[in-house]
């Protein structure tokens, strides 16, 4: 050690004006003046655009620096850290794949971790579920100063509540409708420890990748979700039919109660018309007697003569007994009505024939 000491310094010597002789002594000041100088350069620094310089004094923070040129004091007083604050990092939870996938973009092939993926859902069923977790650094300094790891605690951070919010989720909401609302859950709380922690870290999307039952029973689910998509389309079905019967039958009951009361009050008036009638013509009746007996005789037999064929015959003809066939069987009476054997016929009482020699 000793000879490579010498030899430096015979090398320095020689390197001085003069060759380490007379003017030694101005050599080793200019030299002593030029190591200042370049010491005191050394504490020129610059910062990107996506960077932020954190400046420590002796190990603890002093300043920060933003982009561009910047000057600290040299080591051993001063230090400066640069880290990218606007990068958005990533972890990946559940697998290990692609570190360099954007935020947003689906991965494709991947590397399982069943102890990070494998979770309890609120129902009690095992769900496999990966995700990632984007990051970007908020404080630099909190980053830097108040967590040792600052990756393993969001790991461990979204993690920990991505448990939490799976075990109060049913299996099936979480695989299907409810992923939005995870993630958010996911985010928020993840969010809310590290502010707690003052990692100065701001959590910018979770992403869930898969949710998959575990791969051991994925057939046999599938088969328990087949059923119930036939459950649930029987039961569409059974309801679709209901809505369509019910209503009409309930219309037809409606129909049917309202013909009811149609007939009811048609009844009922035709009554109280025929109840009516009686009273007039009973006092017409009582008022004189042999006119209302003739009325309603004439009445009668009008009705007879219109619901029934008439029989014309001229007066001149002789050896044709006149008679009134009411109910004839030549297939001119009312339809459906039997059809007696014609009976003698009545003595035929005195009758005025007109000029027409029509029988009244």
């Amino acid at each position: 050690m000793d000879e490579l000491i010498r030899q430096a310094q015979e090398q320095v010597r020689r390197l001085l004006p003069g060759g380490g002789s007379g003017a030694g002594g101005r050599g080793l000041a200019l030299l002593a003046v030029l190591l200042v100088a370049l010491w005191g350069a050394s504490g020129v620094f610059r910062v990107q655009p996506d960077e932020l310089g954190v400046v420590m004094r002796f190990g603890a923070f002093t300043r920060m620096a933003g982009p561009g040129l910047n000057y600290h004091l040299p080591w051993p007083v001063e230090q400066v850290m640069t880290p990218r604050v606007t990068r958005i990092n990533r972890i990946d939870i559940g697998f290990r794949g692609d570190g360099d996938l954007p935020p947003g973009a689906r991965l494709t092939s991947a590397r399982d971790v069943l102890e990070e993926s494998l979770m309890l859902t609120g129902d009690e069923n095992i769900v496999d579920i990966d995700f990632t977790v984007f990051w970007r650094i908020r404080d630099a300094a909190d980053f830097l100063f108040n967590t040792r790891n600052p990756e393993a605690t969001i790991k461990s951070a979204a993690e920990s509540v991505m448990r939490e919010v799976i075990g109060r989720t049913p299996i099936q909401p979480a695989m299907n409708e409810a992923r939005a609302q995870i993630e958010q859950a996911v985010r928020t709380g993840t969010q809310a420890i590290l502010d707690q922690y003052h990692a100065g870290v701001e959590i910018t999307q979770v992403q869930a990748q898969k949710t998959d039952p575990p791969a051991a029973v994925i057939e046999a689910f599938n088969d328990v979700q087949r059923a119930g998509s036939d459950r649930e389309r029987a039961r569409n079905e059974a309801q679709s039919y209901r809505n369509d019967i019910v209503p009409r039958a309930r219309g037809e009951g409606q129909r049917l109660v309202q013909e009811a009361t149609g007939y009811r009050e048609s009844q009922v008036a035709k009554a109280r018309g025929e109840a009516a009638r009686f009273t007039s013509v009973l006092e017409a009746y009582n008022q004189a007697q042999d006119i209302t007996l003739r009325r309603l005789y004439l009445e009668t037999m009008e009705d007879i003569l219109r619901r029934n064929p008439k029989l014309v015959v001229d007066d001149r003809l002789t050896g044709m007994l006149p008679l009134l066939n009411l109910n004839p069987g030549d297939g001119q009476g009312l339809p459906g009505q039997a059809r007696p054997a014609p009976a003698a016929a009545p003595p035929t009482p005195p009758a005025s024939r007109s000029s027409t020699g029509i029988a009244r």
